[in-house]
Order: C-alpha cells, then sequence, then structure tokens
C-alpha cells in the first residue's frame, strides 16, 4: 500500500528561535516544514513550491502577518492559513480571521497546532 505524501507546511515567523523549535517539534510529528523569517520570502515560496498549510505569525519583519494572509489568499483561496502567534488578544484574532485565516491559535499552544494541522489537511500522518 503507497504511503500517504508528507504535510508540508510553510511557516513565516521572525524569530529564529520559534521557527527552529517548531521545525523540529513538527518534524517529529513527520510535518515537512519550510520555515522563512519574511513575507517576501514566503511569497517567492509560494509561487514556486506546493504547501499543504501556511502557518502565519501576525509579527512580521518586513511586513504584518495579516496582509501576508490576505495576498495568500488572493492566490491560494483554499489551502488552510492558520496563525500560530503570541499576539493574544481577541482584537488579534478577530484581525486573523477577517483577513481569511482558518484558524488563530496562540503560542505556546502546540497541542491545539497539531489538532488544527490535522484538521485542516486530513491526510496528516503520524501527528502525536
Amino acid at each position: 500500500m503507497p504511503s500517504q505524501p508528507q504535510t508540508r507546511v510553510l511557516y513565516v515567523d521572525y524569530d529564529d528561535d520559534s521557527r527552529e523549535m517548531l521545525k523540529l517539534l513538527l518534524s517529529i510529528s513527520q510535518i515537512d516544514v519550510t520555515a522563512v523569517a519574511t513575507a517576501e520570502s514566503a511569497l517567492s515560496l509560494i509561487d514556486a513550491e506546493r504547501f499543504d498549510m501556511y502557518l502565519l505569525d501576525s509579527w512580521l519583519a518586513d511586513s504584518d502577518g495579516f496582509e501576508l494572509c490576505r495576498l495568500m489568499r488572493e492566490s491560494h483561496p483554499n489551502t488552510p492559513v492558520l496563525f500560530f502567534s503570541g499576539a493574544a488578544y481577541e482584537s488579534d484574532r478577530r484581525r486573523g480571521m477577517e483577513a481569511g485565516a482558518s484558524a488563530y491559535l496562540c503560542k505556546p499552544d502546540l497541542e491545539g497546532l497539531l489538532g488544527s494541522i490535522t484538521q485542516f489537511v486530513p491526510h496528516t500522518h503520524g501527528v502525536a
């Protein structure tokens, strides 16, 4: 029986430590993560590669995650977009959802993040 393709996630976060930690944690769950620091890098990648999900922080060095979410929605309207951010105010969550996000999770809710990845990308396997 052929194995299912590995889930591919593009993670955009300005913080180096957050990118490395989440990349490692998701790889343990057999999720392939490409992690970048800027909206510019993310937009270049989504034009060149296929991802099953976009994972964004609301704070980026060259833009904000809300604007990036809107741009991603224009070119990839069916790809799930999740915010995973330290911005925990209700107004941040509302802005994320208004920008087109599928869900808005606050760091460090890793269990919620893994559950959301499984929810929005049903073929995800190996998620512990």
